[in-house]
Formats: structure tokens, C-alpha cells, sequence
């Protein structure tokens, strides 16, 4: 058993939660969230939608099947993450597994978010914790790694003060303010073919994603798919390139901080060519079409989230992670809602009445989660 370190979460109502920190050990604040899916710890860290936020896991044991290994293809794709590193600002669970037992695994959860300076948080009660958020809603929080010599700032103990820093205010940091997709996306163009290199196929369809924190495994989709994918910047204006059709991406945040990629996407309205988008890509695609977005009261963060195809009796089980919505009542005359959540009635997706578009809020590419919806790569690409 190793010495651990005592770790308190504080909530902006004031509200803590102690426990001990078996990461890296540093203080750090993000939006508190929690998510109920059963596996995929590393999948959800390393998910730039996480950005920002600090993980709770309701599932009590964590830790028990360990890390993969850290492998990038040749076209830059890591092997079993969803991108290049833990985006989370940290995870807190209930109870952690020291020891690990899997195929694949070449080191421990705790090894890993040391190795990457990201704390983590065990022996929190998660049930009441969740329950706080499900009944106050999302809030902003704080992990602070304590002193064996306790001080006190204000209301807050257990904080590790440097000199320059004592009794300086706590502040929460406003996560709605913060433009996350700028901080995930990519900087520059990057091309992919499904023949694991960066070079275009000339004798493929060209499809231009748009990077707002895009996860692995909508590219490894759309490559099993054999097209080129040409991923852009979140900001960058893709109507000037030559493409077949247009892939929007999940990301982290609020979608109203993105206008300049709504403009672009608004642009690409007038045309013909297709469209399709997830998570964030329903919301930018909504936005780009005239709809309004609002911010759900704790979000969708699992895999069993229900959903049916509007005008049938289809029903998926979906995995999802997404603290905004559209709101159905301001979708233009041009637009309807493609799906809809079976729990709370949220919208779940759209598609134009007449042109190629469409999205989805839930994850199709679900990595780890359910694949029953993959089906809507095929539909995007039979378009193309």
C-alpha cells in the first residue's frame, strides 16, 4: 500500500469533499461533471471534450484493468487513445485499484497521470458528490493537495501556499467564458488516407474535418470508410479548399464561443455538398442554421444514454458527452429534429429537409461504448 497524500475537492458552494490523491500533486480547478460509464477511463481522459473539467467517476472501482500502451501510428493516430494526451483536468473516483490485470496493460492509472501531471482523487464519496451535482447542477470546483502542516486561506484548508501567494482570494475560474476548442484543436492542416499516411489518395473523396477537440476513432471511422480526411483548424475558413464533403467535430465548451467556425459552416450552408456533424458538430451546425444552444443542467456523460429516430420507433443506446443542447423550438423551417433523447426529451441530432445534412449529438464512433450507431458513418459517406 503506498502513502498517499490527503486531497480535498471544494466546490463553488463551499461544499468538501476529502479524500487522497493518488496522481500528480497539484491544485487545479475545472468544471465538476460526472460520467457513468462502467469502463473507458482511458478513452475519457484522453478525450478533448474533458478539457476543463474535472472527471467524476461513478463507477466505485477504477484502475483495476490499467493503461495501454502509448503507441502513434504512422499517420500520427495513437493506437488506443483518443488523442495525444489526458485532456481532463482530473479525475476523481471512489475507490482506486492499485493493482491491474489486462492484455494490454503496461502500467498503472496512477503511474500514467503522474507521468502527465494530472492529479487524481480516491476515497471521495461519488454517490453523494453526484447527487449534489444531478440536483444543484454542474459547478465549478477546486482539487487542493494537502500540507501535513495544515494552513488556512479564508475558508479553504490544506492549501500548499507559496509566500507570494498567501491569502490571495480563491477564484473559480468562469468555464463558460473560456474558449476550450481554441486550446484542443490542431494548428495547422493535417492530411490522412486510409493507407496509414499523410498523402491524399487522388482517387478517394476528400473529406475536410473540422478539428473543435476531434476524437481518434472519428478519424479512424471515416478512414475504415476509404476516403481522405483533411483536418483543419477549428477556425479555419475550409470553403476555399477542393472537398467532397464536410465532417464537424465533438469538442470541449461552449459552442458560443466558436461563431467564427458557425460563419464558416453557414457558408458551406448555400452549397450542396454533404454535412455531418457530432456533439459539438450538432450544436455549430444548429448554430449555423439559426438555432440557439442552451446549457443542460448536469449533461449527458455515459454510455447507456437512450435515443430514438424522430418519425420511427428505432431506439440506439448511445454513448455521450455533452453539457449543451439545441434547443428544437428555434430550428429554422429548413430543419427538423433527426433524434431524440428517451430520459429528458433533449434533442439528439438534426437534418436539413432537403440537402445533405445532418447530425448527431451522442457519439456513433464510441470508443469505448456501445457502436450501434455507427451505421451514420456509412450514411455520411454514401453521400460523398
Amino acid at each position: 500500500m503506498q502513502t498517499r497524500r490527503t486531497a480535498t475537492l471544494i466546490l463553488e458552494d463551499g461544499t468538501e469533499f476529502r479524500g487522497f490523491s493518488f496522481g500528480y500533486d497539484k491544485a487545479v480547478a475545472g468544471e465538476v461533471v460526472f460520467n457513468t460509464a462502467m469502463t473507458g477511463y482511458p478513452e475519457s481522459l484522453t478525450d478533448p471534450s474533458y478539457a476543463g473539467q474535472l472527471m467524476v467517476l461513478t463507477y466505485p472501482l477504477v484502475g483495476n484493468y490499467g493503461v495501454p500502451p502509448f503507441q502513434i501510428e504512422e499517420n500520427g493516430l495513437p493506437t488506443y487513445m483518443e488523442s495525444e494526451k489526458i485532456h481532463a483536468e482530473a479525475i476523481i473516483v471512489s475507490d482506486y485499484s492499485e493493482d491491474y490485470s489486462h492484455w494490454n496493460a503496461v502500467e498503472s492509472l496512477g503511474d500514467w497521470l503522474k507521468r502527465e501531471r494530472i492529479p487524481g482523487l480516491t476515497g471521495i464519496d461519488t454517490r453523494a458528490l453526484t447527487k449534489k451535482i444531478r440536483e444543484h447542477g454542474v459547478m465549478m470546483g477546486r482539487i487542493l493537495i494537502n500540507d501535513e502542516t495544515e494552513m488556512t486561506c479564508g475558508n479553504i484548508r490544506g492549501l500548499s501556499l507559496q509566500p507570494d501567494t498567501l491569502y490571495r482570494p480563491f477564484e473559480m475560474p468562469d468555464y463558460g467564458s473560456i474558449n476550450f476548442v481554441d486550446r484542443v484543436s490542431c494548428k495547422e492542416i493535417i492530411y490522412y488516407n486510409p493507407d496509414g499516411t499523410n498523402t491524399l489518395d487522388p482517387q478517394l473523396k476528400n473529406v475536410v474535418l473540422l478539428d473543435c477537440g476531434v476524437k481518434s476513432n472519428i478519424l479512424r471511422c471515416l478512414l475504415k470508410r476509404n476516403v481522405n480526411v483533411i483536418r483543419v483548424p477549428w477556425d479555419y475558413d475550409f470553403n476555399q479548399l477542393d472537398f467532397d464533403g464536410l465532417f464537424l467535430s465533438n469538442g470541449p465548451g461552449d459552442p458560443d464561443t466558436c461563431d467564427t467556425a458557425v460563419q464558416h459552416i453557414r457558408k458551406a450552408l448555400s452549397g450542396n455538398r454533404p454535412i455531418c456533424g457530432i456533439c459539438m458538430g450538432n450544436q455549430l451546425l444548429a448554430k449555423a442554421g439559426g438555432a440557439t444552444i442552451y446549457k443542460l443542467k448536469y449533461g449527458h456523460r455515459s454510455h447507456n444514454q437512450p435515443v430514438r429516430m424522430v418519425g420511427t420507433e428505432k431506439c440506439f443506446i448511445t454513448s455521450q458527452n455533452h453539457g449543451y443542447a439545441v434547443d428544437d423550438k428555434t430550428l429554422g423551417a429548413d430543419w427538423e429534429p433527426l433524434f431524440v433523447n428517451m430520459n429528458d426529451g433533449t434533442n439528439e441530432g438534426i437534418r436539413h429537409k432537403t440537402k445533405p445534412f445532418f447530425s448527431s449529438q451522442f457519439h456513433p464512433e464510441a470508443c469505448s461504448g456501445p457502436t450501434d450507431t455507427e451505421f451514420i458513418f456509412d450514411e455520411f459517406t454514401k453521400l460523398l
